[in-house]
């Protein structure tokens, strides 16, 4: 297992330095260049690998029980992280003096049959393997019957672009049906994508799950099916049905989320063309109509009904936060994420039962707290605030970030950047970094200013059309316009083949990606991630000195918000 090697450190400090000094993207960093030298390389080298996996291992124990919300769980990780805060001599991050945030959230566990009436027939649906559904409603029981099936293409509206999935048709008390992800567009229907559609093969939020639900719900239906295909989705179906009647988290609103789109259901591809041949459609063929601008919605001819009765517990789950204070700048703050829960337990599984969530999220957690270790390691606090947030409940639908984004600690228009750490590198050194979502905002510069002195270069996710920046806490923050980083592993892997990177992504996301085997591996090379959290402490840090906000690109959805934001500056 490779790590940090110490003995470059000052050839990488020398680097930083003449880039500090001279001109480029980071030019306005104001640095004392000796005092810089001194405390980037103790700050540094006290990010070890051996640290990480210490921490990731603690995390990922069976005894944390697979770190559930409103479980033992949650009490022993919340617990962890906590400690592990104060064993820095970080402040707590709660301006009460404590180092956690009350997230209310409710617990819901369903008992869910669904049925399709097809031409007269009940068809019933086998859940787990044709589908699953599920309610936000804090209610006791949800029944959605005879609601009319509507094909809605992709079920986006968006002015922008001239496109209209719902196109004159009235779905209130019906059910949508939708195909994941946004519109491929193509030109002229050659195998080119339109760039200037839909951002051509990258996901957009349209293509969101959540917005599909979102707009559903807008539009009045009573309950809303998204087709799942394993391509564009990015992830295998049984990622989503092994919490199927399993319990689920929610924030719980003032009217009980009745405003939320009462049935939120996925349907398998498999299931998907069988019973839209028996209705008398191609699939095939409806999804080419789908991608034309000029689609209109199409009445299936079935009905859909879904029985949801629904155990309802409250639970007060937390986010765990500390802050190193700023000198000059103290009233502004730069954010570190990860998110700590994972999935639980199942005790219906017959041998190993607990989802350990090793990568997912032990290892981002674990990342955050050793950047927390390094800054403490700075002979000279940095001028901004850094806070450290661990947050809940990322695995049902960022909930902690959204919670804090929504009801923040410290202003968000003090709030000069979020750095995100989601998933860690396990298979080595990378020449290269890949930052998702990149060209949003300046905060590219400032970690391609970082990897300069690594010797290393920024690219794009190789896989944009999965949207993995709408799928982690970063996206709450950016959609309260708070610029945010988040990055994931190069692909450019030290003495392997071009395709190692993204073979080994795949053997992870089928083979671990939120199952059981999610677990601490004895074959794992950290020496990646050393680098990785070295780069990001040096974003954060370098953001802590310099005198401009980090902004959003022009173009990028969330600039008008952040815009408006900074207007109400005194």
């Amino acid at each position: 297992m490779s790590e940090f090697r110490g003995i470059a450190t000052l050839a990488i400090l020398s680097v930083l330095v003449v880039g500090c000094m001279s001109g480029g993207a980071d030019a306005d960093v104001q640095v004392d260049a000796p005092v810089t030298m001194a405390v980037m390389q103790t700050a540094l080298a006290s990010i070890t690998a051996e640290d990480i996996l210490r921490r990731t291992s603690v995390l990922a124990a069976d005894s944390m029980e697979g770190r559930l919300p409103g479980t033992v769980g949650e009490e022993r990780t919340v617990r962890y992280i906590e400690e592990q805060f104060r064993s820095l001599g970080l402040d707590p991050g709660n301006p009460d003096g404590t180092y956690q945030q009350e997230v209310p959230l409710v617990g819901i566990t369903p008992k869910v049959t669904a049925w399709l009436t097809i031409k007269g027939q009940d068809i019933p649906l086998h859940g787990e393997r044709d589908y699953i559904a599920e309610s936000t409603h804090v209610t006791s029981e949800i029944v959605v019957e005879g609601s009319e099936l509507v094909f809605v293409g992709y079920g986006v509206v968006a002015p922008e672009y001239g496109w209209d999935d719902y196109k004159d048709v009235e779905v209130k008390g019906k059910t949508v049906v939708m195909l994941v992800n946004d519109p491929p567009i193509r030109l002229a229907g050659d195998t080119v994508l339109d760039q200037s559609m839909f951002r051509g093969k990258a996901m957009t939020y349209y293509g969101r799950w959540t917005y599909k639900y979102e707009i559903a719900a807008e539009k009045g239906a009573a309950a809303a099916i998204v087709i799942h295909e394993t391509g564009p989705a990015g992830y295998p179906f049984d990622v989503l049905s092994g919490g199927f009647q399993r319990e689920s988290f929610t924030i719980k609103s003032a009217d009980d989320n009745i405003g939320e789109v009462a049935v939120q259901a996925w349907m398998s591809g498999p299931a998907a063309r069988s019973l839209l041949g028996q209705m008398g459609y191609d699939f095939d063929q409806l999804k080419d109509q789908a991608v034309r601008s000029d689609f209109r919605p199409v009445a299936l001819g079935a009905q859909a009904n879904f029985d949801l009765e629904q155990q309802l517990r409250e639970v007060q789950s937390r986010n765990v936060l500390a802050k190193l204070e700023g000198t000059t700048r103290s009233s502004e703050y730069v954010v570190y994420t990860a998110h700590w829960d994972h999935l639980g337990r199942d005790a219906s599984l017959t041998e190993d039962q607990i989802y350990n969530g090793a990568i997912d999220n032990a290892s981002g957690m674990a990342t955050v707290i050793e950047i927390a270790e390094a800054f403490t390691e700075l002979s000279r606090r940095p001028d901004r605030s850094i806070l450290f947030l661990a947050v809940t409940a990322e695995e049902q639908g960022l909930l902690g970030a959204k919670y804090y984004a929504e009801n923040p600690l410290y202003p968000l228009v003090k709030t000069v950047a979020n750095v995100n750490v989601d998933m860690i590198n396990q298979w080595g050194r990378t020449e290269d970094i890949v930052v998702v979502g990149r060209g949003n905002s300046t905060l590219d510069d400032v970690l391609a200013a970082a990897a300069i002195t690594q010797g290393r270069v920024l690219e794009s996710d190789p896989e944009t059309e999965k949207g993995l920046f709408y799928r982690s806490d970063q996206f709450e923050f950016a959609k309260q316009g708070v610029p945010a980083l988040f990055t994931a592993s190069g692909t450019r892997y030290v003495g392997k083949d071009s395709s190692y990177g993204l073979t080994k992504r795949g053997e992870y996301t089928n083979g671990d990606y939120h199952g059981v085997n999610d677990e601490v591996k004895a074959d794992w090379d950290l020496g990646g991630v050393v680098e990785d959290a070295q780069l990001l402490f040096q974003v954060g840090y370098r953001v802590s000195q310099r005198a401009a906000f980090p902004e959003w690109s022009t173009g990028t959805e969330f600039k008008a918000r952040r815009d408006a934001m900074l207007g109400q500056i005194p």
